[in-house]
């Protein structure tokens, strides 16, 4: 059985709950990612954040992403799934919640990430297909 630890990314990067989306924004581009978690004092997982959250919540209303927080942006409940969870499930958590990356939990610990990317690498066509189908719907 393939699990979410067998095919995530590990060594996630994170963005401090107090960071300014300046830094997050940074973040992303030094790395190249359009997401970041966000971390708590803590090390807890405190939510997600995106390239597209800081244009549209942010840029987009012309709020100064110098001045507002990745924390302010990350609210409610961040979607994972267990490190041990097996590949129908991380599918039907991303389906269920239309998202293409999910933070990799391992009890209270973020270990990795993993992408629709992932999910294709390590699956046949036709199951990626539909989870594409299912996350992409308006």
């Amino acid at each position: 059985m393939t699990t979410a630890r067998d095919i995530m990314t590990p060594d996630v990067t994170c963005v401090g709950e107090k960071e300014t989306l300046s830094a997050a924004a940074h973040r992303m581009a030094d790395l190249g990612v359009g997401s970041l978690p966000i971390c708590g004092d803590d090390d807890r997982l405190k939510g997600m954040i995106t390239d597209r959250d800081i244009v549209v919540k942010a840029l987009a209303q012309d709020r100064d992403p110098g001045q507002i927080t990745a924390g302010e942006l990350g609210q409610g409940k961040p979607v994972t799934i267990g490190a041990d969870d097996d590949v129908a499930e991380i599918l039907r958590t991303m389906s269920d919640h239309k998202v293409r990356r999910l933070p990799v939990i391992d009890g209270h610990r973020l270990v990795g990430i993993v992408a629709v990317a992932d999910v294709a690498r390590a699956l046949p066509d036709r199951p990626v297909g539909d989870l594409i189908d299912a996350i992409s719907e308006a």
